[in-house]
């Protein structure tokens, strides 16, 4: 089943896409990653010189005022993104909430683009439906947020490669009588919830049939829909399906067999930069590729082990 972007003007799916894009995956230690099959992004010079990064730098050319980059984010998506009280060596300031910080996976790799490009980070608050417009309207310079790239999507704004890749699951009650789902079509007639204005929702019309519920603004209401039995499953984040499940024992992970799930689940994180700035979109694609996937994996599991329960 494919699912069709309009803008695109034709039927074409996420995999597609990022086919089309340049973009393929490959595995490391059971995560995938994604990167940019098509030419590297021509340098100049050696990143060690100083003088040499510095001309490299001129040339170009510099997100916002050069100085600040302010990167936009809902600081409540762990361990993604999260919001926190106290400063600590892997925070940032929340520029728009007074005394508050974020911390979390996409912000280390916004700290990677910030030193590289030597700009100081500021994480900018709101919505996550209301971010690719703010990179229109000038309010961010740089989206680091847990998001994926679409046709949609890359109408409005210029992507990266993907820095971490993800995959849309889906978890149910242990007790539920959708626990030993096997197929999307045993969904039928099922109270499904996910996020608003992500990928996670738009795929519960995969399901045949399904009570497709009005989506949540974050993942942690997502959560407590099916907590408290608002919604009989709920779609969320592979690979942040441990922590989930040390938090809350009562669910599990709905095993659907090869060929009976989501027509494409892949979820990769992808950083995105108002339209127009092709050198910029280079050197950022430089600096993720720079950091190894071993060093991904390492960032991953730290910020599991300390993002918020």
């Amino acid at each position: 089943m494919e699912k069709n972007f309009g803008a695109f003007g034709r039927a074409c799916s996420r995999r597609d896409f990022l086919k089309l894009s340049g973009i393929t995956a490959f595995t490391v230690a059971g995560a995938t990653f994604l990167t940019g099959c098509g030419p590297a992004a021509q340098t100049t010079g050696s990143n060690t010189g100083s003088s040499k990064s510095s001309s490299s730098k001129k040339a170009v050319g510099k997100l916002g005022d050069g100085k600040t980059l302010r990167i936009g984010m809902e600081a409540a998506y762990a361990p993604y993104n999260w919001q926190e009280s106290a400063e600590s060596d892997t925070t940032i300031p929340i520029e728009n909430v007074s005394g508050a910080y974020a911390d979390g996976y996409d912000v280390q790799i916004a700290k990677r683009i910030a030193k590289a490009l030597d700009m100081e980070p500021v994480a900018v608050k709101m919505e996550f439906g209301a971010l690719v417009d703010a990179l229109g309207n000038g309010t961010i310079d740089i989206i680091c947020a847990g998001m994926s790239v679409t046709p949609e999507r890359a109408q409005s704004a210029d992507f990266t490669d993907s820095y971490i890749d993800d995959e849309v699951i889906v978890v149910v009650k242990k007790d539920s009588k959708y626990a030993n789902a096997t197929k999307l079509s045993d969904f039928t007639g099922a109270t499904v919830l996910g996020q608003k204005d992500t990928f996670y929702d738009e795929l519960i019309d995969e399901i045949p049939e399904v009570n497709h519920l009005t989506p949540v603004a974050t993942v942690p209401l997502v959560v407590d829909g099916i907590e408290n039995g608002t919604c009989d499953a709920i779609t969320f984040s592979s690979m942040s399906l441990p922590n989930l499940l040390e938090n809350y024992p009562d669910l599990k992970k709905v095993e659907l067999a090869d060929g009976e799930g989501f027509s494409d689940p892949s979820n990769p994180d992808n950083a995105a930069i108002a339209k127009g700035q092709d050198d910029i979109l280079d050197e950022l694609n430089k600096i993720i590729s720079d950091i190894s996937q071993k060093e991904r994996l390492q960032i991953w599991q730290d910020c599991m082990d300390r993002q918020p329960a």
